[in-house]
């Protein structure tokens, strides 16, 4: 009986001092699983340093490793989306390579998976220790927000790190918009999901690549891709600035008709409205222009990536 085959999926960006470690701690966690077959697959995401001939020289010397690189950085979703497109085995685990996600609980994830008949197994921090407060603050709020203004479900503190069938890596591939956030993508197609919760863990090397602005507008393109709440807010705004107009139209009309000897002064405070309201209306048009931009990009057909070289171009290879 032919064994089965797990994929595992490493999206990579400037990763050089933390891809041997890594590959130390992989090669340890598929020699312990000798009951399936294994192979690696690398995503090079346009890195500027020296991961690129790591992984040539590693994709050389063991066959069980394939890699992809792209013409430049096209940003880790699209990794991602590569490495789901490229994987064969009947199990896809993506995880990252500075090992905060530890390849040594792929052994737990898969019992989970056989265990309690699911489709995916997903990991989750346990508590945010080693993380900026300002950082760890901003994405309680987040994920508070997002699960509120969204019909999908948002686990805090999850991760990228999961475990999955093909029949939901297939799912997830169905879905072919430009605009991509994986988290939610995995929560909309649906299927069981188990939840495997862990201690945070540091960067095992190198330096990390998301920026607090970073983050700022990979959380707008989560709530940009699954919410249309900020449109119905953008649209309350409108509704109560001309409700409140008219009430003070009509305040103003009534006070006359009272004291016809009073005067309808004031700049001050009519400065201030004007200038609330034209950054209201300036908020709500910023709105509107985020979703008719996605659409708009949506409506370009471009693709997510562009691959530059494989492990099949790679000049270097050996006979394996």
């Amino acid at each position: 009986m032919d064994k089965k085959i797990i994929s595992v999926v490493v999206p990579c960006y400037n990763e050089s001092e933390a891809l041997p470690y890594f590959f130390e701690a992989l090669d340890k966690v598929i020699s312990s699983m000798q009951e399936f077959d294994f192979e690696a697959i690398y995503i090079d995401d346009g890195s500027k340093d020296e991961t690129l001939n790591i992984l040539r020289e590693r994709a050389a010397k063991d066959c069980k490793t394939r890699y992809v690189s792209f013409s430049r950085n096209f940003g880790k979703e699209a990794g991602m989306l590569a490495g789901l497109k490229e994987s064969k085995g009947d199990f896809v685990c993506i995880m990252d390579a500075d090992l905060q996600d530890p390849p040594a609980l792929l052994p737990q994830m898969m019992r989970i998976l056989t265990d309690k008949k699911c489709d995916s197994v997903a990991t989750r921090r346990g508590n945010r220790k080693g993380e900026p407060v300002v950082r760890s603050f901003f994405a309680k709020c987040f994920y508070k927000l997002i699960n509120r203004i969204s019909k999908i479900e948002m686990v805090p503190g999850a991760r990228d790190y999961r475990l999955m069938t093909r029949r939901m890596v297939d799912s997830v591939l169905s879905l072919t918009e430009y605009n991509r956030f994986s988290k939610g993508i995995f929560s909309w197609v649906g299927f069981k999901t188990e939840w495997l919760c862990y201690e945070n863990v540091k960067r095992v090397a190198g330096k990390t690549k998301w920026s607090f602005w970073g983050l700022f507008k990979y959380s707008l393109e989560c709530i940009v891709a699954f919410s249309t709440a900020p449109l119905a807010l953008s649209s309350l705004c409108g509704f109560l600035m001309f409700f409140l107009s008219v009430i003070g139209a009509i305040a103003i009309i009534i006070r006359k008709l009272v004291d016809t000897a009073s005067s309808i002064n004031g700049w001050s405070s009519l400065i201030c409205v004007i200038l609330f309201v034209g950054g209201l209306q300036l908020l709500c048009v910023g709105i509107l222009g985020q979703y008719l931009s996605k659409t708009y990009m949506e409506t370009k057909n471009r693709p997510q990536y562009i691959i530059a070289e494989t492990e099949k171009d790679n000049p270097n290879e050996e006979i394996k």
